[in-house]
């Protein structure tokens, strides 16, 4: 290398750029492509003229040709004036060929035409040898230099027919012409040269950037010494490496690959598939998928293996496999997902066997948790005692449980039945566990048998169990049940680590069994609460025939209750009645809420003026609640009340808050009657309104509480809907038959409250068990109508009644004389009893006293109280009526 080259040399290795690769390689290409493109421009622009100049040759010489041998060139030329003949023609071919001469001349070389007049008669002029040619009649076509300069020229000889040289016709095309329409192109092909050179030095500065990228801006000894230092580093890592082209094959491999996958010396270039490895790594490493850290058995180790592809820009993809052995790791790991899965068991557990108090329901919790997540079989089994809501008494011998809730067994061969009676020996493990408090492990080998319970041994066994676990359900120190856990062939026998975990069920199974049987004590308590205090049965009565249902709510006892209340005068009192709230405290409400309506109604109260009443109680009995820091309140007790005449078939209805009405009229057609709905019991600053019905006999009177129509999925007027179409598709039921077909077709699925349903089939007393008299307001009138009450005692046959009948009413017409006002009015009705009733229009209410023997007055009530049944007063609008019943012999 010259001394000038070297510090040219130095200073472009100076650059950094030009140090790298991919700067060398750039610099290259760049020239290159410059090289290229220059010799392209200039052969493409001496290819184009070498063209130009042949197309001259064959232009000119077409022209000269047709021109010569048109028709009349040998007769123009033989003639006197040839170049007024042929000049204009001359010319003509001239401009329409787009040559720059067309010039005809004789035999002698003297010029006829010519685009120059002055060179016309002039010799021609050219090379001796070319001149002489054209002048003995040869064609020609050659470039020389002319009178237009340097041309093309092409001669062509004119003959007459004969064949006598007349001359010739000479066409020149100048090189100059040719040349500039080449040159009129040359910008063209020296900016498509251009632009192909930016179009190359681009792609050239793209590939140099990729390249830059790949190589890092790295000299060829850096990267030789990355390499180096890259494979060095590949074969030291303690993790396999594989590298495989796009067709599956081996391209590189580390020494951790080889070892692990224990690859021959040679795998390199080898297919995948001829490398003998384990047929599902096989199918990974042909496969194109993307893995990440998946597991896989290679001989007695455990492969983690990640794959990706390498692939980039649609070039074809090859992956790289990375292998790390696991084995060790994988067994810690299994560990914690064991212990990670038993803490979750436990806390499941815990969640769910909490979630009711139910005991059936919590033995149930249990087994759905165990099962199988835990056991393949579990049972859990409660001493009596506990299903009774009792704490049980040890000594627990015999032990005798019921199996509560069994899970895992298959279902066409139960080996146990829920709900059987067990009797565990003293010798099997159930009674060891009772016996010790502690959980009992016990394997099913044949020397054991004989330590199971009688019978399950031998169907154990031939089911494949292997193990159970038995642990007694204590808390406090009471045992209150088994729960025993089995495996079957297809898992690990238990081992004392299943001990623990079986300990820890029980304990919190045992916690939720005694709060359940708490609950099923107090709920068993208030249930029979809630049953004495609503009616046994419904008493006797001919005003109506009734039927009642009541159902409690899922969730415990509700405050929901009914009455039929009999009311003097052939007239009847129906209650429905709705406590808002569940359990004792309700339950004890409703009673007394029940015995308040009651006392209310022996005062023969219209139903507005009893609800008000009632209203005021409630109200008071919250103020006693206020006082007590442990009271709850009750205000917000709803109450319809109704009272059918069965003499009249008038029905008076009045309610508060919730508890509805409908009425079934004989004919089958259906109405909710359009009762005031005042507001609930308690809240008070509103009157209570009653509405009058006019019923006749066989309609049926169904009064409800909201939870027969209301449920989770269900509104008041849908359940009301089914009400209707239920009581008009069957018409002639009777009320007992009515409730059983409501609870049948519009009781919910699933009621969110317990149900009180009350339904009356009216009655009407005929006319002829009705005798009225108006009384004049005269104490002479008594004796008439005592007599005329006698003759109708007579007609009914109650010839037994009649001196009684006729001391009470002497008594009672004329205490209303004496105490009372007109008008005075006396009827007298037959129905199961005999009732006197005697009206007058004062409202002052009678009081019996005792009177004194030397009294002479003060006994006519007092003897009324003695002779009747019952006696009493009630208010009307217009005064009051004193009545009387006595009852009438075998009725």
């Amino acid at each position: 290398m010259s001394r000038h080259a070297r510090p040219a040399r130095r200073r472009l290795e100076s650059l950094p750029y030009l140090r790298s690769v991919a700067g060398q390689a750039f610099v290259l290409q760049l020239l290159l492509i410059l090289v290229l493109v220059t010799a392209a421009v200039v052969a493409v622009v001496a290819d184009a003229r070498a063209h130009s100049t042949l197309d001259a040759h064959r232009r000119s010489l077409a022209v000269a040709e047709t021109f010569a041998h048109s028709p009349g060139m040998a007769r123009a030329m033989s003639g006197e004036k040839p170049t007024s003949a042929l000049e204009s023609h001359a010319e003509a071919a001239r401009k329409r060929s787009g040559v720059d001469s067309v010039v005809v001349f004789n035999t002698r070389g003297i010029r006829l035409t010519h685009p120059e007049t002055p060179l016309i008669g002039k010799r021609i002029i050219g090379p001796t040898g070319l001149v002489r040619d054209e002048l003995r009649g040869k064609t020609i076509s050659q470039a020389f230099r002319a009178s237009q300069g340097l041309s093309v020229v092409s001669a062509v000889p004119v003959t007459k027919a004969d064949g006598t040289f007349l001359g010739g016709v000479s066409v020149g095309v100048k090189i100059q012409s040719v040349h500039r329409t080449v040159d009129r192109r040359l910008p063209m092909l020296i900016g498509s040269g251009a632009g192909a050179l930016v179009l190359a030095t681009g792609g050239a500065a793209l590939l140099n950037r990729r390249v830059r990228r790949q190589t890092h801006g790295l000299g060829t000894a850096q990267m030789t010494r990355m390499y180096e230092h890259h494979d060095a580093v590949l074969h030291s890592v303690r993790e396999g490496v594989l590298v495989l082209t796009a067709d599956r094959r081996l391209l590189l491999v580390n020494d951790e690959a080889r070892e692990l996958l224990r690859l021959a010396p040679d795998a390199e270039g080898r297919h995948v598939g001829t490398l003998g490895l384990e047929p599902h790594l096989t199918e990974l490493l042909t496969s194109e998928r993307h893995v990440t850290d998946e597991v896989h058995p290679c001989g007695e180790r455990l492969l983690s293996v990640n794959m990706r592809s390498t692939g980039r820009a649609g070039a074809p993809a090859g992956s790289v496999v990375t292998l790390r052995d696991t084995t060790a790791l994988r067994v810690l790991s299994d560990r914690a997902v064991e212990t990670s899965e038993r803490l979750k068991l436990l806390s499941d557990a815990g969640v769910r066997i909490s979630s009711t108090l139910e005991l059936t329901g919590t033995a149930e919790k249990l087994v759905d948790v165990a099962v199988p997540r835990f056991a393949d079989i579990a049972a859990v089994e409660l001493l009596d005692p506990v299903l009774r809501g009792e704490e049980p008494e040890p000594p627990y011998e015999p032990l005798a449980p019921h199996r509560t809730a069994v899970g895992g067994t298959p279902a066409e061969a139960p080996l146990f039945r829920v709900g059987e009676r067990v009797v565990y020996t003293p010798s099997t493990p159930q009674s060891r566990a009772v016996r010790t408090g502690a959980a009992v492990l016990l394997q099913a080998d044949p020397t054991s048998a004989g330590e199971w319970p009688a019978g399950e041994a031998r169907r154990l066994l031939d089911h494949g169990v292997h193990s159970l676990i038995t642990v007694p359900l204590r808390f406090r120190g009471v045992t209150l049940g088994l729960a025993t856990f089995w495996r079957a062939r297809h898992r690990a026998p238990f081992d004392e680590t299943d001990l623990a975990i079986a300990g820890e069920l029980a304990v919190r199974t045992a916690v939720c069994v005694d709060n359940a049987r708490r609950y099923t004590r107090e709920h068993t308590m208030v249930t029979a609460l809630q049953r004495t205090l609503l009616p046994g049965g419904l008493p006797d009565q001919d005003a109506v025939e009734a039927a009642a249902r009541y159902l409690p709510s899922p969730g415990g006892t509700g405050g929901s209750w009914f009455d039929v209340i009999p009311l003097p005068g052939a007239r009847v009192a129906l209650v429905v009645g709705k406590v808002a709230g569940q359990g004792l405290h309700t339950a004890a409400t409703m009673g007394r809420l029940r015995t308040a309506v009651q006392n209310f109604s022996a005062r023969d109260v219209p139903p507005d003026e009893l609800l008000s009443h009632m209203d005021e109680l409630v109200t008071r009995l919250d103020l006693e609640h206020d006082a007590d820091a442990h009271g709850t309140r009750i205000t917000g007790t709803g109450c319809l009340y109704a009272i059918h005449d069965s003499v009249s078939g008038h029905c008076t209805v009045a309610r508060a808050g919730d508890p509805g009405l409908v009425l079934a009229h004989p004919d089958g057609t259906v109405d909710i009657p359009a009762v005031p709905v005042s507001p609930p019991l308690g809240l008070g600053g509103e009157r209570f309104e009653a509405v009058g019905l006019s019923l006749p006999a066989a309609s049926r009177l169904v009064l409800y509480t909201n939870g027969l129509l209301e449920g989770h999925d269900r509104t008041t007027d849908t359940g009301l809907d089914l009400v209707r179409r239920a009581l008009a598709a069957e018409p002639d039921l009777d009320p007992d038959e009515t409730c059983r077909s409501l609870f049948q077709t519009v009781l919910p699925p699933r009621p969110s409250d317990d149900v009180a349903l009350l339904v009356a089939r009216t009655r009407l007393l005929g006319p002829e068990n009705v005798a009225e008299w108006d009384v004049p307001f005269d104490p002479a009138a008594v004796a008439p109508l005592r007599a005329a009450c006698a003759r109708r005692l007579r007609a009914w046959g109650l010839e037994d009644a009649v001196c009684t009948t006729k001391l009470i009413i002497s008594e009672l017409i004329t205490n209303a004389l004496r105490y009372g006002a007109p008008p005075l009015h006396i009827r007298l009705l037959r129905d199961r009893r005999l009732v006197c009733e005697v009206s007058d229009g004062s409202s002052t209410a009678p009081h019996m006293r005792r009177a004194a023997t030397t009294d002479e007055g003060g006994r006519g009530l007092f003897l009324v109280a003695q002779y009747a049944q019952r006696w009493g007063t009630r208010y009307t609008p217009y005064g009051k009526v004193i009545w009387a019943e006595t009852p009438l012999d075998g009725r």
